[in-house]
This record gives C-alpha cells, structure tokens and sequence, in this order.
C-alpha cells in the first residue's frame, strides 16, 4: 500500500474513505520540524545555515510514517497547496532520509488538491509532480527572516527596554499601524457644526424630511453652519418663506455584488457579522476545508475555477430562477497591493448543497459555511437595480434651498441571497437613500412642518477591529493569507495590546516598544519597506530571486542597526522615549501646563522608569530624596484634588486620612501616613475592572476592611472569607480558593453563591474531590479516554496525565475529538532520557589543574548563557 501523509487526523480520515484500502493515509500533525529555540540556529556567516531539529511531540508521527514505509516502497506526500504545505512535505522527506526510512528506490510523489473532494483527491492523485523547490526556498527565505528579527532583536528590546517581550518582522509593523490610530485619535480635535432638517408635506398630506443644502443663495459646505447661531438664522429664514418643488428626477442605478471571498475578505466579515477573532475564523474554515466542505482557505485569490462557476449558474437559475441569472458569468480580479493569486477563492466544494443540506455541523461552522455559500452564489448572480429619487425644494427668491432624497429597489438581485457588511460608517453620514419618498409633482408648494437645527461633531478615527486591521494591512501589502491570523493574535498574547468591545487597543507595553523600534530600527518599521521585503520573497516563489542573496542583502543592513545599539544606556533609551510620547505620557492642560513637573517636590522632572520586575511607571528625577510615583496611564482619577498624597476620600471613624493613590503597579487605597512608628500603613489594591471613579470613602473603607468573613460553612464550619490576593479577588475556605471573576463581588458576595463557588473548585481538583469532565469526547488513538475539563485559567482537554488548555478560538462546547488529539500531541511532555554515569574521575595533577584553570580565565562567558536567555 502506498504511504500518503497529510497534515491533520480530520484530513487523514476524510481523504482515507476516498482512497480506499490500498492506501495507507497518516498524518504529520503540522510541522514535524522546526528550527530550535535559540540564537545560533541560523548562521548569517555561513550561507545561513538552518539547525532543524524534530520536536519530541512530532518523533512519534515521523516514526509511524517510517514504520509503514517498511512495507510499501511509495510515498506520497499530499500536505496543503501553499508555501507552508510544501515545506512541511520537504521537511517530512528530509527527517525520512535521516532516518533511512526513503530509499534510493523509494518512489517519492508529491499531489496537492484545492479541496477534499473524492473527485479533486482522485485527479491529484493522476497527476503528482515533484517537491517545487522554489517555494520551499520562499519558505527557508521568510523561516530565516523572521527568526534573525525575532532572536536578534528581541534581546536588545529585553536590555534596552525592560518589560517588553518580543518583536518581529511584521509582527511589529502591525503594531506600530495600532499606535499611531491611537495617537491620531488623542490629537483630534472635534470640530462643530450643524445642519438644519425640515418636515414637509405634499397636498395631499403626506410628509417626507428634507435637508438644507444651500443658503443666501450659495452651496453649503460641511462646516458653513459652524455654530448654532447660524443654524438658528437658517432655521429663521426657512420659516419666513413658502416653499415650491422646483425639481423631481428620478435616476437608474444598479449595484453588482461582492467578489467570492479570500482569506483577508473572510476574516473581516466574519468579524463584522459573527464578532469572530480572525484566528477563530481559520480555525472554523480549516475544518469546512478538512471535511471536504470548502476550498482551500488561505488565498488571495478572487477567481473561481469555470465549473464551479457553472454550478453556481446551475444553482441560481434552480433556486431563483432566469432572472437571477446574469447573460454571462463574472469574472473578478484582485485589487490588493502584492496579491499572488496563486489558488481560487474560498467557496463550497459543492454548490448544490446549501446549508440546510449538510449534515449537522457545530455552530461556528454551520454560521460560517453558510456565509461563504451565499457569497459564492451571490457573486454569481445579477445585479440589483434601484431607483433613486432626488428631490429640489426651494423658495422664490432662492434664498434658501433643500433637498429630498429617496430610494426604490426595482429589483433585488443578488441582495436576495447576500449583503456585504460595512466598517466604520459615520453616525453623521446617515445614508438617506433608503427612504421611501411620496408621490411629488414639480411645482407644487411644500408645506413647512417642523424645522429642527441638529448639532454635530466631527468623529476621530475609529479603532482598528480584527477585521479593519486585516485590510489594511492587506492595503499596504504587509503580511500574507497564511500569517494575518498568527500576527494579529500575537500583539495580544504579548499584551501589547488589548480588546475591547471588539476594538484593538494598545497597551503602554506596546506604545513604548513602537517608540524604541521606531527611533531605533525605524527602517525595519517603514510600511513600504515590509512591502518591498514581501515583493521580494515572493519573487523567491516564482524563482526570480535568490534566496540565500536576498538574505545576505537584509543582514548586511539590519546587523548594522544592530551593532548601533550596543552602547545605548538605558537611560538614554528611556529619555528619548519620554519625548517622543510625551503627548500620551504627560499631556499638557490649562490646569497644568508643566506636566513634566514634579506634583511632589515641584523642582524634579517627571520621567519614564523601569522596575526590576520589568514594569514601567512614571517617576520623579529627584529620587531618592523625592519617592513620587504614578502609573503611566495617568493620575489618581480626581484631577485637581489628586496631589502628590494621593486623592483625600475622608476619614475613617478614628481619625485617619483615607486616601486614593497611585503606584509604579496601579491604584490602590490607604488608611493613614507613612510615620516612624507607622511604616506601613494598611493598603488595598483597586481589583482590575472596578471603576476607580466610584472609589468613595464607604468604598475604600470596604476594600481596606479586607479579608472580609462571609460565615461559617454550611458542613464544616469552616470560615469563608473574600479577599483580594496576587491574581485578583477571591474566595477561601480551608484550603481552597477560588478566583471572582466580577471585582465588585468581593465586597458583595454572599454565602450561598461563595459555597458554590468553592464547591465548582473542589471539583475541578482545587479541593480535595478529583476533577471530573464536563464533557467526554471519546477514545485516544493511544487508548484511553478524553475528556473537557473547567480549570482556573479556562477551560481544558485532558488524556491521562497530560492536560491542554483550549486556545480562545475553541470554546469547551465545540471542541472535537480530533482537535482535543492534536492539542494533546503538542502538549505530550518530552521523554526523559536515562542518564548518564558519570565515571570516576582522577584527582588532576597540580600542572593539568594549573592549565584548565587558566582555560576558564580566557574562554569568557559560556555561549550557553546567552543562548538561553535569547530563547526565554
């Protein structure tokens, strides 16, 4: 039997039932080697050489792989049609070839599919070809690229800039676009102005709204009605005239429909319509594709091969008839900068089939399928058609003048099947085009109802969501399908920056790793730049570039920015930082028009400071003498009351100052000074996500009254107490704790939900009872069951002793058992080698001592250190 490896179980299973029994189908489980997480695994001084080594979790795939070769001399490789599945294929025949598994008469095929169907796995199967070497070198090319920024520039970020975790090629660049939205925004300056609406009627009584376009005569501009005393003067002079139709025109317009969707499309309007991270999106299509649902996910291409165009036709005239059906089929070409095209668009493997006509699906998938089902289909079928009406009312002597404007759909078209979503729409850019007008005649008088000046202002740019930042990045050319995903995730994990409400936010952390980058290696941060690098390693794909010349080019620069930072002192980093962000860090106001100036000492200078934990804060120039410090976010909320005590909240029942207060770490509350006989004065953190505008006296009293004494336990008579620790607010009894997700509750939480708090965490092993799952998935390949599990830091699969946090693409409702398999397999703890006797050794001779340690004196530091340092 012939060996073919793909590269998941789900993908292994699916193409197996189309092969049948004369093949043997295995899967690689992604890559099965990877460079080694250290400097030195690429060598820039010779020919940059790559160290690949096989993760222990991938030893045991590679051997079934080589165990099945035994018996069949052929193997084919049938992993993903893109860069990165050639690569996997390359490295599999390469960990194969090491092992003597391939053998000089080992025939050796290589098939790529766009989807797994029986009739695109069977036509593969008749035309294999050989590994393209080409994209495997586009793959070592952008593999090396990415690990010399990664393990080269993130060490001089760990000394220079203590606190930030990483940087890398593009990863960086999409942050940098992140910082400068949020830097636009706090420059912006809202700008007022009005319009005027009026209510009108027909003779026959109907109304309509109209808005004022012109006045005294002359065309208004947006900003003509600046304030509302003109508004109020137009609202006059509407008032004191008749009003006559002096024109209606009615206009055809037509709307085509979107291209089918590609990878960049797809992300941003799953986000937009299901609120899916673009990581959660190629996780649900991946497994459409896996099934055999749906094409290849990762592309940018827009095209859809001729027959499945044919089928589309096919299924629009069955379904909607002849005159939803266009003379000739739509052909689309993608716009985006650097877009390669290389396979078609995403859609249904079979256009027949509609949603409702698939077995059943999980949620995600069923919601996304459908999506891409009704794009497809949609961008196959005809136009829609509307009538737009615009409407011109005036006065006699021209003096004012308004308009109407309204929309009729004629015909539907593809809007029967499909809408296109939209980002950002401006709340004053209201589009009145949807409105149903009345029946209006030119010349007849427009009754005046009510006349309504409406204030406005001008809106700042709107945060990047997930989706908007995948298009623009897409825009600019930065990034590929198979990495917007992986990067945008990044920027999070790394707390540089959050969301929120579906927004993307940057954190402190992120502002100050920009700024460094930016002063420092702003070449490697240029937009155009990253573009350029694309450009050129796509032409490593199509094999006008070399390499290995492209990568001695990129070195040769970026190891001199390098080198130019090796005698930067801290310091001196942290002051050029300070003024590149001293709009954010320290904003100038009326009240205060020296921030920089010491609250405390008022003669020091306020700068950026790092802490030995790798934290930053705002501190005082003055230190020691002057001990003043704040978080970088800002000041105590409390503006002028906020002194350098921190904000006064009252007296407790004895006397002493409760005070609000800002430190290095965040807000907290206080109870007293610090005195000789008082060194230590009782404090209490302010929890994350409680609202320090609501911090009161009655409020900080109960946060420094912590632990608090719920009562006694129901069985046991054990106290339960809530408190606020290290990791956030909490619950105790005994010696269980189980963690409060809402702050406010640790001042509020009662027995009855504390007790069953504490008895949730005893079940998942916090306690003395062993865990139990909440859902069983099934049978290990290895044997044993599987089963999802609710731990402290979320939810869990577990196979005997190995336990594997689910990523926040997965939820514990819709983890398969094929997945649960793959996150245990990149979980397995690594095999413990038997150890070494260490044999006896000879006392050395005073002359042999004398030369080792003379040895130890000259070889400096052991290379070692540095290598591990660079790979935490």
């Amino acid at each position: 039997m012939a060996v073919v490896v793909v590269e998941s179980p789900a993908k292994a299973k699916t193409i197996n039932k189309y092969l049948g029994s004369n093949y043997t189908v295995l899967a690689s489980y992604g890559h099965v080697r990877d460079l080694p997480p250290k400097d030195g695994s690429v060598d820039p001084d010779n020919e940059f050489e790559m160290k690949w080594e096989i993760a222990s979790d991938s030893q045991r795939h590679v051997r079934a792989i080589a165990e099945a070769l035994k018996d069949d001399g052929k193997l084919i490789l049938a992993t993903d049609p893109d860069r990165e599945g050639e690569a996997i294929s390359w490295h599999l025949l390469e960990a194969l070839t090491k092992r003597r598994a391939v053998k000089k008469d080992t025939e050796i095929e290589r098939v790529v599919f766009n989807a797994i169907t029986k009739s695109a796995v069977t036509e593969a199967m008749k035309a294999p070809r050989a590994i393209d070497m080409e994209l495997v070198e586009a793959y070592l090319a952008r593999r090396a690229l990415d690990y010399l920024v990664g393990f080269k520039l993130s060490p001089v970020l760990w000394r220079k800039l203590p606190g930030a975790k990483s940087a890398g090629r593009v990863q960086s660049v999409t942050l940098r676009l992140i910082v400068e939205r949020e830097m636009e925004i706090e420059a912006f300056k809202a700008r007022e102005y009005w319009t005027v609406k009026a209510v009108l009627e027909t003779p026959s009584g109907e109304c309509y709204d109209a808005r004022l376009v012109s006045l005294d005569g002359q065309k208004l501009d947006k900003f003509d009605l600046g304030d509302e005393a003109a508004a109020t003067d137009a609202v006059r002079k509407i008032g004191a005239r008749d009003l006559t139709v002096t024109s209606v025109e009615a206009r055809p317009a037509t709307r085509n429909p979107a291209a089918p969707f590609m990878t960049s499309t797809l992300q941003q309007e799953a986000s937009r319509k299901f609120g899916f991270g673009a990581r959660q999106t190629m996780s649900t299509a991946q497994r459409l594709y896996e099934a055999g649902y749906i094409t290849y996910m990762r592309t940018d291409g827009i095209d859809m091969a001729p027959e499945a165009v044919m089928a589309a036709r096919d299924a629009i005239k069955a379904r909607y008839g002849d005159s939803y059906l266009p003379k000739s089929p739509r052909m689309y070409k993608n716009k985006a900068k650097n877009a390669q095209e290389a396979h078609e668009c995403i859609r249904p493997t079979d256009m027949s089939r509609a949603p409702g006509d698939l077995p059943r699906l999980e949620p995600d998938q069923a919601r996304l399928y459908e999506l891409i089902w009704k794009r497809s289909i949609a961008s196959q079928m005809e136009a829609a058609r509307f009538e737009r009406t615009v409407v011109e009312v005036g006065s006699v002597d021209g003096v004012v003048g308004l308009r109407a404007t309204g929309q009729v759909v004629t015909f539907d078209g593809f809007l029967k099947v499909y809408f296109e979503g939209r980002d950002d729409i401006e709340l004053d850019a209201e589009n009145e085009d949807d409105r149903r007008l009345p029946a209006i005649s030119r010349g007849e008088a427009a009754k005046k109802g009510e006349i309504t000046p409406e204030q406005h202002f001008t809106q700042p740019p709107p945060r990047y969501t997930e989706a908007t930042l995948v298009k623009r990045m897409e825009e600019l050319g930065i990034g590929r399908p198979s990495t917007y995903a992986s990067i945008v995730s990044t920027i999070q994990e790394r707390a540089y920056v959050r969301k929120d409400k579906n927004r993307l936010i940057p954190e402190d952390k992120g502002r100050l790793v920009t700024a460094f980058l930016e002063n420092y290696f702003g070449r490697y941060l240029d937009y155009n730049f990253t573009a350029d690098l694309e450009e050129d390693l796509d032409r490593v794909t199509t094999g006008e570039e070399d390499w290995k010349h492209l990568l001695a080019n990129f070195w040769t620069d970026f190891s001199k920015a390098l080198g130019a930072t090796e005698g930067l002192r801290i310091t001196e980093v942290l002051e050029k930082i300070n003024d590149v962000l001293e709009p954010h860090l320290f904003p100038a106001t009326p009240e205060d028009p020296e921030p920089r100036r010491c609250k405390a000492c008022g003669t020091g200078r306020l700068s950026l400071r790092t802490a030995r934990s790798g934290g930053a804060f705002i501190g005082c120039s003055n230190y020691p003498e002057c001990r003043y410090t704040r978080p970088l976010s800002g000041e105590v909320p409390g503006g002028d009351a906020a002194g350098p005590d921190g904000k006064l909240l009252g007296h407790d029942d004895a006397g002493e100052k409760v005070t609000l207060r800002a430190g290095p770490y965040g807000l907290y509350v206080q109870l007293g000074e610090v005195t000789e006989e008082n060194k230590k004065p009782k404090r209490s953190s302010i929890p994350k996500g409680m609202d320090p505008e609501r911090i009161d006296l009655e409020r900080a009293l109960e946060l420094l009254s912590l632990p608090r004494l719920i009562g006694m336990h129901p069985e046991d008579g054990e106290k339960v107490e809530a408190a606020i620790g290290r990791f956030g607010p909490y619950v105790k009894h005994g010696k269980t704790y189980a963690s409060l997700k809402d702050p406010e509750e640790v001042l509020t939480i009662g027995m009855n939900r504390a007790v069953e708090l504490i008895a949730l965490k005893a079940a998942r092993g916090g306690g003395r009872t062993a865990a139990k799952p909440i859902r069983e998935l099934g049978e290990h390949p290895d044997g044993g069951s599987i089963g999802v599990y609710e731990g402290r830091y979320g939810p869990y699969v577990k196979w005997e002793k190995v336990n594997a946090t689910l990523p926040e693409t997965i939820t514990k409702e819709d983890v398969t058992l094929e997945q649960a398999v793959e996150l245990i397999a990149a979980k397995k703890p690594k095999k413990k080698t038997a150890a070494k006797k260490t044999p006896v050794k000879r006392a050395a001779s005073p002359k042999a001592a004398k030369k080792k340690t003379a040895a130890k004196k000259t070889s400096g530091q052991d290379p070692e250190d540095d290598t591990k340092t660079a790979a935490e």
